[in-house]
This record gives C-alpha cells, structure tokens and sequence, in this order.
C-alpha cells in the first residue's frame, strides 16, 4: 500500500510505536555508553523523555499533523532529561516546525521537517559533536530531502538504511567509541525510533503506549498508625542485571538473607532485581559480579514513611508560604545523598531537586522547581555536565529571571553558592558565580560496570576508578588507596583545603582512618570530610 502522504493520524501511530520499542530497548543503549562509570543512561534519558511526548499525543483525537507535532514537541520539550533527551527534544522540536499549519505532509515535506529537526539540534549544542546523534539526524535529514521517493514508507527505508550506515561508522569519528567496540548510544537510540517509525507506517499499525516496564511490587499505603522503627528493612532496592548464564535462582537464594519484599525475574539475558534491605551497597556488590547494572534505584523507605506521617503538618506549613513575602533570589540545586542535600541547604538553597548520576531530573522537573519558589530571580545549580542543558530549557520557559550556574560537579555547586553576595545585583552574581567555578577541583572515586578501554587505561568490571574533572586517572583493586592517589593528583603547592564527601557504602571506621592520614600527610592543608551519603561514588572530591 502506498503513503503518498501523512497525516496526524498516522504519525501518532508511528510515535507511540516507536516509544515502546526505545523502552524495550533502552537497556541496551543505556549498554552501549562508552564510559565505564555507572551512569549509563543515555537509553533511559531517552524512552522516558519520548515517552513523555507519546504520552502528551496519545489522548488527542484530531487528525491534524502540524497540531500533532506541535504537541509531540511540547511533550518532548518538558520531559527532556539528561542531554541526550535534549537533544531528541529539539530533534521533534524541529520537526514541528517543518509540519507547522499543515494536515497532512508529502515526502517532499517530511524530508525538510526532518532536516530542519537536524538544525535544531544542531542550534540546540554549543560545540557539536560528530559521531553523535547530531551526526545520524542530518544524515537522515540530507537523505530524505534528496530523496525522489513519492511514498513515505520508501522514503523512511532509504533514510533508515543511510542512517543505520552511517551509526556504523561513528566508532570512525570518535575514537572512544572505537576503542570500547560500540556504536554511538544517542544514535542507536534514534535509529530505533526512526526504524519503529517506518515499522509502523510500512505494517499500519494501530499502536497503543504499553505501561513502563518497571513492574510495581506492592502497594504503597499509609503508615500514620506505625513508627520508623516498624520499617525493618529500609531501603528499596532495584536494578537490572544483563549478563549470560545468570543463576537467577542462585542469586535470589544468596540475598535472601539480607532482606525481604524480593522479586528477583529472569528473562533471557536481562535479570530484575527487587528487595528491601539495609545494605544496598552490599547487594550491588553481589550482582557485580554476575553482570552489569543498569536502572538503579535506591529509596528511602523510612524517609518516605516520615514525609507520610508528616503530611498534615507540611500542608500547613505550604499554606504559611502561600502568603510569604517575595524574597529578592532564590536557589535551586541538584543533589544526591542526605548529607550533601543537608549541606546545600545549610549554605541557603531554597530547593534540592533529588537527581544526579544515572538520575537526571527533566526539564519539567527544574521548572516546577523554579515555579515553586517566591523569589525574583533563580539561581540554579545543575551541579552535572548531563543536567545543564534541561536547567537551560527550564530557564527558557520560566516567567521569572533564572540564572544557570554551569556547575558540572558537587564541588563546583557549593563553591559558586559560597561566592554568592546578596549586596550585588543578579547578573554581577551570575559573573562572579561562574567565575568561581575554575578555581576548585573535583574528583570522585567510583567502580567499573564494564571491562573496557578509557583514558589510555585497561579497565576491568569491578575495579575502583579514580576520576578527575570527569577523566579517569586511576584504577585499582583498593578502594582507599585508589581515593588516596587521586587526592595526590589533585593536591598542588597551592592547596589550601582538601574536603571529602563520603558515600553510602562506605565503612565509616575506615573513612576515619582516611581523614586522619590525609591530615598526617598533608599537614600544611585543612582537611575536612562529611558524610555525603550518595550512592554510586564512594567518594566526592574536592581540593581548593
């Protein structure tokens, strides 16, 4: 059958089609990230941002394409995360403007909304990287407005098979990629798009959004009769582990002991993991070593039976602020951990938006942030390279000043807020907070999720890697002496503070014996640590 043209119809097919194929594929772009780190999101940040676009058309009954997308974009828009969801954002966003106050569009048509999604994105990235999506998408745009095809479905073929070609020679354009064996994430991500999109319009297909894929495992309800101390095991724990030969039963039988509410599921290569446990860290530690980790997340469950037990009271007190004066500035920050959200909020942030590595909150999420606070103007601290894009977008759309401090890591976050003078005006600050950024460096301890290539370093699942500004500069089998080589990286002729964050799985005797050897070293350095309490990062580093 032939697709002379498109219509709203169809395209809301091939979108929600195309949604449920990047969620029941994004584990395995989320494999693909080159990094050995555990924050191999780029798949997630993906499916839940296009997932929130398919969900914003799934409910509209017109049949108009230039409406259709006009949604799709606003969807993509405000659920954007991490900057791989960005960039698709501004992908669709530019695609709406190609089928803007049209019903139905020719090839013709479709091939210029795709390339003029190509220079959004484009647009949308300061210093573009090739070998990218950016790279797939303007193929794929150039091809389709060269094409001579009159049917759609011919069309998305010839784009697809140059796209799929062209995703084939990215490890030719960035070497990282070539040294890890892989093709780009990003780029994987919109072939599977592109590639569900011709799926759907080829085999007419009547598509509705399948529910997400985490299943729930019991039902919340309210605990206002019972104490934390009811709560036996408190952290829920879930994960996926990919791997072969997986002795799923073997695993549930070795964690058993250590919680209970467990769901361990097996499907071919992929295991899910659920559990309530007091050790989070040390059931990672057991799955390590049967694969790698994918979708962790980790919640507070006595932290969750406080906020429920407190509703009443922070309902009043939301009432209070509804009539709290305008306040001149305000501050946004996002962090991961008690003990640094503790610390952000003692240094006069008004919000914490609870996100980070393998988290990266959307730009919705920054927005209602933003929204929240009674204040003239924003500051916000993204405090992640993957968040500061989605913090721009949400600046973009608020109705008040917003200011995004380019923080890429904790350390810069607190010493911009430090550099904060409230007898100047905004964009003095906005200068002065930016300019603080270079003069403290960050580093953080961390372990592999995959044997690997990085930073002219053989790596191997498991071991401890030592970072700094983001680059790996040490790898090993001992976790302090690892944190104690990076600190020697870091430290300088002029240092004059070395302050370690540590994590939720650290040993607290040990970290002791740390600080107290670091101060016998470094004896000419104030040395000061705190109990961050993230996960993921043993330790979060800085030396100023």
């Amino acid at each position: 059958m032939e697709h002379l043209n498109i219509d709203g119809r169809f395209f809301t097919n091939m979108v929600i089609h195309a949604s449920n194929k990047l969620e029941e594929n994004k584990d395995y772009v989320n494999y693909l990230n080159v990094f050995p780190v555990p924050d191999g999101d780029t798949g997630t940040n993906m499916s839940m941002t296009f997932r929130c676009a398919a969900l914003e058309i799934s409910n509209y009954k017109g049949n108009s394409l230039g409406e259709v997308s006009k949604i799709l974009a606003k969807g993509a828009l405000m659920g954007a995360r991490g900057n791989s969801g960005v960039i698709l954002s501004q992908i669709f966003r530019g695609i709406a403007k190609g089928f803007e106050n049209k019903d139905t569009a020719t090839t013709s048509e479709f091939g210029n909304a795709l390339l003029e999604g190509s220079k959004s994105a484009y647009k949308a990235v300061m210093r573009p990287t090739e070998g990218t999506i950016l790279t797939i998408i303007r193929a794929c745009g150039e091809t389709a407005v060269k094409s001579e095809s009159n049917d759609v479905v011919s069309l998305l073929k010839e784009v697809c098979a140059f796209g799929e070609e062209t995703l084939n020679r990215t490890p030719e354009l960035l070497p990282a990629l070539k040294k890890a064996k892989v093709v780009d994430a990003g780029g994987m991500g919109l072939m599977i798009i592109l590639k569900a999109m011709l799926e759907a319009i080829e085999n007419n297909i009547e598509a509705k959004l399948i529910d997400e894929r985490a299943e729930k495992t019991h039902t919340a309800e309210p605990m206002s009769a019972g104490t934390q101390e009811d709560i036996k095991f408190g952290y829920c724990t879930e994960f996926f582990i990919k791997g072969q030969g997986i002795d799923s039963d073997r695993f549930k039988a070795d964690i058993e002991k250590h919680g209970d509410s467990m769901v361990v599921v097996a499907l071919d290569e992929i295991v899910k993991v659920h559990i309530h446990t007091n050790d989070p860290g040390l059931i990672l530690s057991k799955a390590l070593k049967l694969g790698q980790l994918s979708k962790i997340k980790i919640d507070n469950m006595r932290e969750q039976h406080q906020h429920l037990i407190m509703k009443d009271s922070v309902e009043t007190e939301v009432e209070a602020v509804e009539d709290e004066e305008i306040k001149p500035y305000g501050f946004i920050a996002v962090a991961m951990g008690e003990g640094i959200t503790q610390i952000f909020e003692d240094l006069g942030v008004d919000y914490v938006i609870e996100g980070g590595q393998t988290m990266n909150p959307s730009t919705q999420d920054i927005l209602q942030a933003i929204n929240k606070l009674k204040c003239e103007t924003v500051f916000v601290l993204p405090n992640n390279k993957n968040i500061i894009m989605a913090a721009t977008q949400a600046s973009e759309l608020a109705q008040k000043k917003v200011f995004v401090i380019p923080s890429k890591t904790i350390p810069q976050g607190i010493t911009a807020l430090t550099a904060f003078n409230p007898e100047i005006d905004s964009e003095s600050n906005f200068d002065a907070m930016k300019e603080v950024l270079g003069t403290v460096k960050s580093g953080s301890v961390t372990f592999a999720v995959r044997d690997t290539e990085a930073d002219g370093k053989e790596i191997k699942q498991n071991d401890f890697l030592g970072l700094i500004e983001g680059k790996i500069v040490e790898v090993g089998q001992e976790l302090y002496n690892v944190t104690e080589n990076v600190i020697k990286s870091m430290v300088d002729d002029e240092s004059g503070l070395i302050t370690i964050f540590y994590g939720e799985d650290c040993n607290a005797e040990e970290v002791e014996k740390l600080t107290k050897k670091l101060e016998s070293n470094y004896q000419d350095i104030d040395v000061q640590c705190y109990k961050g309490n993230q996960p993921l990062y043993y330790f979060i580093i800085s030396v100023e």
